[in-house]
């Protein structure tokens, strides 16, 4: 399963969620080495992302155009 990282780690003052991908840093570090966690943390991650445009944050390529 390829990770979810689009390479932007922005991360959002509030949730702790990153607005390229949604994930938080314990989750993006966990990652390699929780393999039976990736299925949960992947279908909380559109939401997420969701959550922070519903906020007027940017999100996915758009929060790497941001910077």
């Amino acid at each position: 399963m390829e990770r979810p990282c689009i390479k932007v780690c922005d991360y959002d003052d509030d949730t702790g969620w990153c607005r390229g991908c949604g994930m938080t840093k314990p989750e993006r570090k966990a990652w390699k080495r929780a393999r039976e966690y990736r299925e949960a943390i992947l279908e909380n991650l559109p939401a997420r992302l969701e959550a922070m445009e519903k906020a007027g944050h940017a999100t996915g390529e758009a929060a790497r155009k941001r910077k």
